[in-house]
């Protein structure tokens, strides 16, 4: 188990680092940036599309591959429009339907509307023939673990992980629609070491699916470490509201990309004596932060991990001097607005929320 552990989360980071670049992959447009970019000196492939379009969110998780496959490509722009947004632009285009796909040549703003199938494989090809490159589809891995008959107990069950499971079949349009919102939520979560987002191909599987009576795709059923029979997942389907339920359920704080919220690290137990700790004059030091220290020994779980944070800001205030937080808060701050990895991002967040407590 440890060792797919590790695997696991090996493959987890490099999924998120992979998928944490797809969006700048594609090119958001808008009416301001459409001809700086566009008609130019590469040829561009163009979606006009409505966030609310349900085949737009079919297709989104095709064309963000199509994105990352050609990011190299010089000679060709993978781009797209929000049509609620930026009406003018896609009237313009005699845009009137959702998704609507054109190719633009070199150096021209007269398109040609694309009319295959939406696949990336077909969208690629297109690209390919239209703007003379030779580019292979990326191999993009997803950050939802995938279950079968054999690791389906090994994950699920588990008594130290709260599971999400999508069961789903792959002819299911709703499921389609899905796909991508429940990727996010895979991705939000993937640094939680007690949090698995997964799902199971239930046409493949149809034993696993009747075991938990499953009868309609998708469904989404719940297994916190306390209640391995499963919770039947009746929320809203949007990456919101999959964060928020998570969020309550795990004892989690991120949000929607992924990051760590600014109550995440903090203790109840414990901001309630660093106010006495702070308020405390130089010879009563010592005890309001004994009284810290045994309160931490209290604590279990993710909270004795973050109870160690508090005692290692107590016990460098008392050292450095009051104005040890402040500075370190705006230290972090300076890193953080740095490019660093999702988990370093972490580190730092959790530190600065604590250290926020002592100010």
């Amino acid at each position: 188990m440890e060792r797919y552990n590790q695997i696991w989360v090996f493959v987890g980071a490099l999924a998120l680092f992979v998928l944490s670049a797809l969006a700048n992959d594609v090119v958001v447009l808008t009416e301001d940036n459409f001809e700086k970019e566009v008609g130019q000196d590469r040829g561009a492939l163009v979606e006009f599309y409505a966030p609310w379009c349900g085949h737009c969110k079919k297709l989104a998780p095709e064309y963000e591959k199509l994105g990352a496959s050609f990011k190299k490509a010089k000679s060709v722009l993978i781009g797209k429009v929000d049509c609620d947004e930026h009406k003018s632009l896609c009237s313009k285009y005699g845009v009137s339907g959702y998704p609507t796909i054109k190719w633009f040549p070199k150096g021209s703003l007269e398109p040609k509307k694309y009319e295959g199938p939406r696949t990336v494989e077909a969208l690629a090809e297109f690209v390919n023939n239209e703007g003379g490159t030779n580019v292979k589809i990326a191999a993009i891995p997803s950050n939802a673990v995938v279950l079968t008959t054999d690791n389906f107990d090994e994950v699920v069950l588990d008594k130290t992980k709260d599971v999400l499971v999508e069961f789903y079949a792959p002819w299911c349009g709703h499921c389609k629609n899905l796909a991508p919102t429940y990727e996010k939520v895979a991705t939000a979560f993937k640094l939680e070491d007690d949090v698995i987002i997964a799902n199971l191909d239930a046409d493949k599987y149809k034993d696993l699916a009747e075991k938990y009576g499953v009868s309609g795709y998708p469904t989404l059923k719940f297994f916190p470490q306390n209640n391995k029979a499963g919770e039947d997942y009746d929320g809203g389907r949007d990456l919101e509201d999959f964060v928020t339920f998570i969020n309550e359920k795990c004892g989690t704080s991120r949000d929607a990309k992924g990051q760590l919220t600014s109550k995440a690290g903090l203790v109840d137990s414990l901001d309630a004596l660093v106010k006495e700790f702070v308020a405390a004059g130089k010879d009563d030091k010592k005890a309001a932060f004994s009284k810290i220290e045994a309160e931490v020994e209290k604590l279990e779980g993710s909270s004795a991990r973050y109870g160690k944070i508090y005692l290692k800001i107590a016990k460098n205030s008392m050292e450095k001097g009051a104005d040890y937080s402040k500075n370190e808060i705006n230290r972090l701050q300076r890193m953080l607005e740095k490019s660093i990895s999702p988990a370093k991002a972490d580190e730092f967040t959790l530190k600065k929320n604590v250290l926020s407590a002592f100010t």
